[in-house]
């Protein structure tokens, strides 16, 4: 099945199951506040059909090291009562490592280019390709097929074709919501102070005097940002898997045009916006610095859906919350890798692995208790199975994990919240290189030397910290020392390759 058919076949397959909010962490979005958890499959629903009982099997050790806001503080009761469960089931237990996002990138680098120990490390389109062609992942293209069978049937077949680097397979695709819908969340209390109208104010150029007017009534920042910045400004670019930035086709260019993203008008506008808002407060000074963002913020960016700011994005922060759409949502190659999970090039068990990712992802209770934390002190179920969550403690980030269409539902919501995103997923509009890949074996190089580029400059500008038209001048003459026009003009004639 082709990935141009992603569109068409995103609507059917989300009607097998009953995926998130956030799967794109990057930037500003990195918020746990991106997922929310609810389905249609009973809590005690688990897949014991294709899962041996491993009474008499050796129980091997995973490590699992994945993105989130640290470690749970009530972890060792977590795991303990997890790995009973999951040596009973496959004869695994589980070591997790859960990074912060403030030092997320670093550590992730670390354990790439060292070699480090692990079994299974959360990825996403930013890292995947290159850490895939510098051999830290293992080609799972067949043995997903074995070990892992069910999975490997569970998942659509579009998006394995999305995660393929040449043809290979490195990484478990997150079936969650595979479109990209960003929003403003906002207070609700604040919102309504101010005389926020949702239906007019929802990009950064119509909120751009109404934020100046909440700075200065409130006396304090209202857009709080991290180091990340908002990446919304380059969203509506397809990056071809590059994972590159500053590299991409707008997602409706039927010319299919690779520019260079940063010099384009309608994202130079936005970073003028972000630039005046850091000049006047209403961006907090220490953004380009600051680790990770507050809890509570007025408001801010993330990727998701509406409901979400009911069911997560609210009560992370503490209030009533309401969630604006801003632009088009999108489906493309990006969007489907928000949320990966390989498996180590040198690890001691990759069945094992697989069996795992399987479990994660078809037995309700194991997603449950990823998702939710430990049951009686994080969350409980009620009498229909549902989930009363008993605090909001649980730190482990939920879309790194698995599917969201097995996820017990929340008790005290009154809709079901997958049915917004099967509908964003079935109107999702599909950018014009869905399906096309950049292969990058010729410009290697060049790549790692302008994503070095792009770090160095990427607080700066996605904070709003420097003039963007004069930082984007200066970032582009070092992207274009280091072979950007080489990675252009390879992408241009593979593109042009594939559809003309």
């Amino acid at each position: 099945m082709k990935l141009k058919k992603a569109v068409a076949l995103l609507a059917a397959c989300t009607m097998l199951a009953a995926s998130f909010t956030g799967c794109s962490k990057g930037g500003d979005t990195k918020d746990p506040a991106t997922e929310t958890p609810q389905t249609e499959t009973p809590a005690d629903d688990t897949n014991t059909d294709t899962e041996t009982p491993a009474a008499t099997d050796e129980i091997v050790t995973l490590k699992w090291i994945t993105v989130g806001s640290g470690m749970p503080t009530n972890y060792d009761a977590w795991q303990a009562k997890i790995n009973e469960y999951l040596a009973e089931k496959i004869g695994v237990n589980i070591d997790m490592e859960i990074v912060s996002w403030g030092d997320w990138d670093n550590r992730r680098n670390v354990i790439v280019n060292s070699g480090e120990y692990f079994d299974i490390l959360f990825t996403d389109g930013s890292k995947y390709t290159a850490a895939s062609k510098l051999g830290a992942f293992l080609d799972i293209t067949d043995l997903v097929k074995t070990s892992a069978s069910d999975l490997y049937s569970y998942i659509p077949e579009d998006y394995w074709q999305a995660v393929s680097v040449e043809g290979k397979i490195y990484s478990v695709p997150t079936y969650k919501d595979s479109s990209a819908t960003q929003y403003f969340v906002w207070d609700k209390a604040i919102a309504d102070k101010y005389g926020v109208d949702h239906a007019t104010m929802n990009t950064f150029a119509t909120l751009k005097d109404k934020m100046k007017e909440i700075k200065d009534g409130e006396g304090t920042a209202p857009f709080v940002m991290s180091m990340g910045g908002s990446d919304m400004v380059f969203s509506t670019y397809d990056q071809m898997g590059a994972g590159l930035p500053a590299l991409g086709v707008k997602y409706n260019d039927d010319t299919r045009t690779v520019v260079s993203v940063f010099e384009q008008e309608d994202v130079l506008s936005q970073l003028d916006v972000l630039h005046s808002w850091y000049k006047d407060g209403v961006i907090n000074a220490d953004a380009p610095t600051l680790a990770e963002a507050p809890s509570y913020r007025m408001a801010y960016t993330a990727q998701g859906w509406s409901g979400a700011a009911i069911t997560t994005w609210g009560p992370g922060m503490g209030v009533e919350a309401v969630a604006t759409q801003t632009g088009d949502t999108i489906v493309s190659n990006d969007t489907v890798r928000g949320s990966l999970n390989a498996i180590y090039a040198g690890s001691k068990y990759p069945e094992k692995c697989l069996e795992f990712l399987q479990l994660v992802n078809l037995d309700s209770k194991v997603r449950d208790a990823f998702y939710y934390g430990l049951e009686g002190e994080n969350f409980e179920y009620n009498e229909n199975g549902e989930i009363v969550k008993l605090n909001s403690d649980w730190t482990m980030a939920g879309y790194t994990q698995g599917t969201f269409f097995n996820i017990s539902k929340l008790a005290d919501t009154d809709f079901n919240q997958w049915d917004e995103v099967k509908e964003l997923n079935a109107n999702a509009k599909p950018s014009v290189l869905l399906g096309f890949s950049l292969n990058t074996t010729n410009v290697e190089t060049e790549l790692a030397n302008c994503r070095a580029v792009y770090e160095k400059y990427r607080s700066e500008l996605l904070t709003g910290a420097k003039e963007p038209r004069e930082l984007v001048k200066t970032m582009k003459a070092e992207l274009d020392a280091a072979g950007f026009q080489t990675i252009l003009t390879e992408a241009q004639a593979q593109v042009d390759a594939m559809y003309k």
